[in-house]
């Protein structure tokens, strides 16, 4: 289209005002255009760190913390290892990290089911153990706990952020059950401190069963749903006697 009098125009980068035929106020101008493509790489930029976290977890369970390099991780997530470490400063930052996505983030939501339930304490313990095992213990996240124990002498600061992160707050959920119950007197009165450690004795064990000894079909014969449920009856009627 030809240009008039009057007419602003646009060419290579320069914005120009016609008048009398001539070009005056000539600048430059810059601008982005948003395509589908820069969305999508908006869209797998905010998914990074999400798919460094996925990565870490399974090579950490199968190799190791100490056999996993972070260059490992970030070529199974597809980035560089310059990438991974614009979200984590240090190896030991990322398995933080694994540790709070799968387990520590939890306890909130677990902490308002207890608030809301309404059945019986032992009741509420069965639901707190098969929970745990569907959401936790079943799927790779489990592994942190073995993870955690085999690594513990090599990385003390890792296993404090552990024990802060998971375990305090995981006895503590478990104690406030147990003085439910007490409280409401289904349980005789008892050592709380003690009867969470026979609790969680039982998640252990499957926790081991299932990295260890579960990987031999041969004795692969445990019905870990059915183990903690039993756990959980046969500590209820101790408390009822007690």
């Amino acid at each position: 289209m030809a240009l008039k009098t009057a007419d602003w125009f646009y060419m290579n980068g320069w914005v120009g005002y016609i008048t009398n035929q001539s070009v005056i106020n000539m600048q430059t101008i810059s601008f982005t255009i948003e395509t589908p493509s820069t969305h999508k790489r908006e869209r797998r930029k905010e998914a990074r760190p999400g798919e460094l976290l996925d990565a870490a977890l399974s090579l950490f369970v199968n190799k190791g913390f100490s056999a996993t390099k972070v260059e490992d991780v970030a070529a199974s997530a597809g980035v560089s290892k310059g990438t991974l470490f614009l979200y984590f400063s240090s190896k030991e930052d990322l398995f933080k990290a694994v540790i709070r996505t799968n387990l520590a983030d939890h306890f909130p939501a677990w902490n308002q089911e207890f608030e809301e339930f309404e059945g019986s304490t032992p009741d509420m313990l069965e639901y707190a153990m098969v929970s745990w095992w569907q959401r936790i213990g079943s799927t790779d996240a489990s592994g942190i706990t073995k993870l955690v124990m085999s690594e513990a002498h090599n990385f003390p600061e890792v296993v404090e952020f552990y024990d802060q992160e998971v375990i305090r707050p995981g006895h503590e959920l478990f104690k406030r059950i147990l003085q439910r119950g007490i409280d409401r007197e289904e349980f005789a009165a008892f050592d709380t401190d003690l009867a969470v450690h026979s609790l969680v004795s039982a998640i252990l064990y499957v926790n081991m069963w299932k990295h260890s000894l579960a990987c031999n079909a041969s004795l692969n014969s445990l019905n870990p749903e059915a183990f903690l449920r039993n756990h959980v009856h046969q500590m209820v009627q101790g408390w009822r006697q007690s």
